[in-house]
């Protein structure tokens, strides 16, 4: 992987209606690095990567990203993340390939197959998502981890609805992209099984 990552947040106060979600929060994100967003139900985690790539608005505080503030420049931040949000945002009418080549039109069929093979779906590759249970319409979406090469991963409860097998795959790839040069911020309910991550707090109002 050739491009480097440096997320940094200084003194971040975000809103939610009338409900403050942080104040003066101040951490980095870089190369290789796992940060793991920690917090209640509610306190904010979800609404910090929506921030984070500008889809809430901050009340004050400086986010940026290889040195460009950006609020101004959102155009860096995007072009090097890849981001998964809690639900899979799939469309169930679509088979899993479907799905997958709907994302990424450029990969080839060989490419997309491993890449549900990766995720225990290859059986399931022709089959309506609509069909699937819920921890396999999330390795559906999680099957586009192995086609990127984004290098900033935000991931928003990737674990849910994983059996122990998926949490472990996901684990090791995840392992692979830090190894690689890539970093991952995610947030998460479950205790990681096999990879150290550095942790930014977020308390429930």
């Amino acid at each position: 992987m050739q491009k480097s990552v440096n997320l940094q947040v200084n003194q971040l106060y975000l809103e939610r209606g009338d409900r403050d979600l942080c104040q003066d929060l101040t951490f980095s994100v870089t190369s290789g690095e796992l940060v793991r967003v920690a917090g209640e139900n509610g306190a904010g985690k979800s609404s910090l990567m929506k921030a984070l790539l500008g889809w809430l608005p901050i009340e004050s505080g400086q986010i940026e990203y290889k040195g460009e503030d950006v609020t101004v420049h959102r155009d860096v931040l995007l072009a090097d993340q890849l981001y998964l949000g809690h639900t899979p945002g799939i469309k169930t009418v679509l088979t899993p390939l479907e799905n997958l080549r709907l994302y990424c039109p450029e990969a080839s069929l060989q490419a997309l197959e491993q890449a549900l093979e990766h995720v225990q779906l290859g059986p399931y590759a022709d089959i309506p998502a609509a069909q699937l249970s819920a921890g396999q319409k999330r390795r559906v979406a999680l099957a586009r981890l192995w086609l990127t090469d984004k290098p900033l991963w935000l991931l928003d409860e990737p674990f849910t609805a994983l059996d122990h097998a998926g949490v472990l795959a996901l684990e090791a790839h995840i392992k692979t992209h830090l190894d690689s040069g890539g970093a991952v911020m995610l947030t998460t309910h479950q205790t990681l099984l096999t990879l150290s991550a550095k942790t930014v707090e977020l308390a429930a109002a």
